[in-house]
């Protein structure tokens, strides 16, 4: 019998491509809001004894909360097991406290879901290029967390688009190891660049590691806000020699027109993304190549 397929209202456009590999049965649930707000679900399609996936990535507090009780409702309701799949999961930059008395949110929110209902045959959830390694040591009980590496888009992306003469580069130097496996996995050259901290948010650009002079460059970076660092990482770049910059990112905010800036730079030939985010749902622009993570969800759960 095939796993039931549910998701959260904002995610309809990536179950729709998870359908259709045909390994799922589509599961309904009715969804309203209350006047004041609230929000209405109904689960339509029966549950009981029947393994149950749902997706829907926590891109702000109501549709975590939605994930929440549609997660723990379906296990309440019979789900033999419970595959909760999240291609973003939004709180991973307050992954630690910097400063005394922050909220480390990324860690209440995986207690969160940790606290969703077991299923007879378990829970498990899966996120993707996760901002930090040390985020799925954050759920507990027994929701057994599965990282998904998106590296096959992105090397699939840097390989058509770099030629024979690319080198695979970051913003900075925070995500090296990460940026160093796609470069020795493609038998290209790592680049990264190396800052000094002047004063609160001020940093300046001490060197760059790499030869770039020449060269097509391949940024990446596992999410884009509003595209600030990554104009400053092409600016740097460029200065060096590079001869063309592309961006490659998982998770696609482009909030504030970060699309339109890093477009109006004029440093960047291109960005290619992953579908994780449903930001990227509202753009049509050549500018933006979007790739899907559908087939990654379905050879995983």
């Amino acid at each position: 019998m095939k796993k039931l397929l549910f998701h959260i209202n904002g995610y309809r456009y990536l179950a729709e491509k998870v359908l259709a590999c045909g390994k799922f049965e589509e599961g309904v649930v009715e969804i309203d809001t209350f006047s004041d707000g609230e929000c209405y679900q109904r689960i339509c399609t029966p549950v009981e004894n029947r393994d149950v996936v749902l997706i829907g990535g926590t891109v702000n507090d109501a549709a975590t909360l939605e994930l929440f009780d549609l997660a723990s409702s379906l296990v309440s309701y019979g789900a033999n097991s419970l595959s909760l799949v999240v291609p973003y999961f939004g709180y991973s930059t307050m992954e630690r406290a910097v400063k005394p008395g922050e909220v480390v949110t990324a860690k209440t929110r995986a207690r969160l879901f940790s606290a969703i209902p077991r299923g007879n045959k378990g829970n498990k959830i899966y996120l993707f290029d996760l901002h930090t390694e040390g985020l799925p040591h954050y759920f507990e009980h027994e929701l057994y967390p599965v990282h998904v590496y998106c590296k096959d888009i992105v090397i699939d992306a840097a390989r058509q688009y770099g030629g024979n003469n690319f080198v695979m580069a970051n913003t900075d130097a925070g995500r090296a190891k990460w940026v160093e496996s796609l470069a020795n996995d493609m038998g290209v050259n790592a680049a990264f660049i190396l800052k000094r901290r002047l004063s609160g948010d001020h940093t300046e650009v001490s060197a760059i590691n790499a030869d770039v002079k020449g060269k097509t460059v391949m940024i990446y970076d596992d999410m884009i806000r509003s595209g600030g660092s990554i104009i400053n990482a092409a600016q740097t770049y460029k200065d060096a020699g590079a001869a063309a910059i592309y961006v490659i990112c998982t998770h696609g905010l482009f909030v504030n027109n970060g699309l339109e800036k890093l477009k109006a730079s004029g440093l960047i030939e291109k960005v290619i993304c992953t579908d994780t985010h449903k930001n990227i749902n509202p753009i049509h622009d050549e500018f933006l190549e979007v790739r899907s993570v559908a087939d990654l969800i379905c050879a995983a759960v």
